[in-house]
């Protein structure tokens, strides 16, 4: 059993970060190391010292012009001070100065992406000047980036601080630090667009409101929010952009959203996990505000009425079907063809069988044709999609952290481990199970280490570093049992479909032959019969 991982471990005579070091060398990947945590702290520092330097220039005269600008927009001084509100001066070098002066190196401040270097001359300069600044904090409060606003017409209207290693855009959503335990407690998250949007919101007490901080959506941003919820509804604005942000979201998030079952190989047939193992499934929909009132305007103008679009939201595929329809020509035979093929992906991607029904006949009863017509039709827009991927199979494919812990082979022991974690009391079940039973490498340290420490924080100690990540992870993790009795159940069902698993792949490797004649070595009988009898004992134990 085990991976590459646990091979070169044994094979090498090495520990895990020896295994993890070489391999790394091999592969040609760069691992991330203390220092490069202290690099990344040492970004937020600077961060949040700016953030500060904003703030009092907002509260001075130089800042008179972003105060303006907040009265007209209705922003009170308490929000002023929990968005941590500033404002960029207008010289070339006010922040850089003052950085200087907190003992911050300008390499630092250029990482940051607080300053601008021209590496030719060596001139620097600060990167926002004379903007309405916003602080983007991650979901831990710290500061990561910033957004920033013109005010006096010029272009682009807003800016952003460009990637760096804190900072993604694409990763962040806006006011989630202030928003998620109410997003917990209401089991809802409402999505918007804009800076201003949010913080119109929290004003008037929808403390459970973030935004997307542009024009769509992203798939690691619903990644994100599903973990703190299992409704959203997506409150963008009314106008033609914002239709289409709309649109362009639903096409890079659906994937985290749709695809939300527990599928795959285990005990070596393909199975999915039972009810116990399945989250509660999400659901998306969609709050179309009113022409020319984006979420801003309408809540300060009408609460209430802002109140009754969020909470009476259509269901997603209720909004999606007629809006992307209404993009083709519906009156001929190629228009209906193009929206089946638009809309189909979507469709398809919906897990319960009885939901796709109702889709399939609601976008029939869209484009005037009758189920049957429809459902013929699909068959030739899924040889047009497996032509395309076959056209795009070349592309190097893109590996993030997310990806890999996905997998419905991983779930189940993340989800054991998770258990264990939080629920002390369940160590006495453990006994008679082996590290190996994991496949994932991480799974098998963070479990062996974990049997020889007594808390949280002695394992946190005893593990290497490049596994804090996964621990926290795993700390974190939310989980379906909610008393003693049904979590000593669902572990005990994780242990028997582990244990099974490792057997049945003990069970083949035993009896693999390159001549399927030749029956195993005689020495081998006995380690066959042993494995096989414990299958069946296995395989005929219920968890009461």
């Amino acid at each position: 059993g085990g991976d590459a991982f646990s091979f070169v471990m044994r094979k090498e005579n090495l520990d895990f970060r020896g295994a993890l070091e070489l391999l790394a060398r091999k592969t040609g990947v760069t691992l991330t190391t203390k220092s490069d945590n202290d690099r990344s702290e040492a970004l937020y520092r600077i961060n949040q010292v700016a953030a500060k330097f904003y703030q009092d220039v907002l509260k001075s005269s130089e800042g008179k012009h972003g105060m303006k600008y907040l009265k007209e927009r209705s922003v009170n001084a308490e929000s002023i001070e929990k968005f941590e509100l500033g404002m960029s001066p207008e010289r070339w070098d006010g922040l850089k100065s003052h950085l200087l002066t907190k003992g911050f190196s300008e390499n630092v401040a250029v990482e940051a992406g607080l300053v601008r270097r021209n590496e030719e001359n060596d001139s620097s300069w600060d990167f926002f000047r004379g903007r309405l600044m916003f602080p983007i904090h991650n979901r831990q409060g710290q500061v990561a980036g910033f957004g920033a606003r013109e005010l006096d017409d010029s272009t682009p209207k807003y800016i952003n601080t460009a990637q760096t290693s804190i900072f993604n855009k694409r990763n962040m959503l806006y006011g989630l630090h202030l928003a998620s335990e109410s997003i917990k407690a209401d089991s809802t998250g409402i999505i918007v667009e804009g800076y201003m949007d949010v913080i119109a919101a929290h004003e008037h007490g929808y403390t459970n409101v973030v935004a997307s901080m542009g024009t769509a959506l992203t798939e690691q941003q619903v990644t994100q929010l599903k973990t703190l919820a299992k409704s959203f509804v997506l409150a963008l604005d009314p106008d033609t952009a914002g239709q289409e942000a709309t649109l362009r979201s639903l096409e890079s998030s659906w994937r985290v959203i749709g695809n939300q079952s527990f599928h795959g190989r285990i005990d070596g047939r393909q199975s999915s996990i039972g009810t116990l193992y399945q989250r509660e499934p999400l659901t998306l929909k969609i709050a179309a505000l009113p022409a020319g009132r984006d979420p801003d305007k309408l809540i300060r103008e009408d609460a209430k009425e802002w109140e009754h679009l969020t909470q009476e939201a259509v269901p997603l595929m209720d909004y999606l079907i007629p809006t992307i329809a209404a993009k083709f020509d519906l009156s001929t035979g190629q228009g209906k063809s193009q929206a089946v093929e638009a809309l189909f992906p979507v469709i398809a991607a919906t897990e319960n069988a009885f939901d796709q029904e109702r889709y399939f006949r609601q976008l029939a009863e869209t484009l005037d044709v009758s189920e049957e017509a429809l459902k013929a039709s699909i068959g030739s827009t899924k040889r047009n999609q497996r032509r395309s991927n076959r056209q795009t199979s070349d592309a190097a494919p893109q590996v993030s952290a997310s990806q890999l812990s996905s997998s419905a082979e991983h779930s189940i022991e993340d989800y054991t481990l998770a258990l264990l974690l939080s629920r002390p009391e369940l160590r006495e079940h453990i006994h008679e199970f082996a590290p190996e039973h994991f496949h994932k490498s991480e799974d098998r340290e963070v479990f062996t280490h974990w049997q020889s420490c007594s808390t949280i924080d002695d394992l946190w100690i005893s593990l290497d570093e490049s596994l804090h990540e996964h621990l926290t992870y795993l700390i974190q993790k939310e989980l379906v049992p909610t008393d003693h009795q049904e979590g000593e159940t669902a572990l005990k069902q994780c242990l028997l479909r582990l244990e099974r698993r490792h057997l049945l792949e003990l069970q083949e490797a035993l009896l693999a032959s390159e001549d399927a004649s030749v029956p195993p070595p005689r020495e081998m009988e006995g380690e066959i019969a042993s494995v096989n009898a414990r299958i069946r004992e296995l395989s005929s134990q219920r968890v009461r």
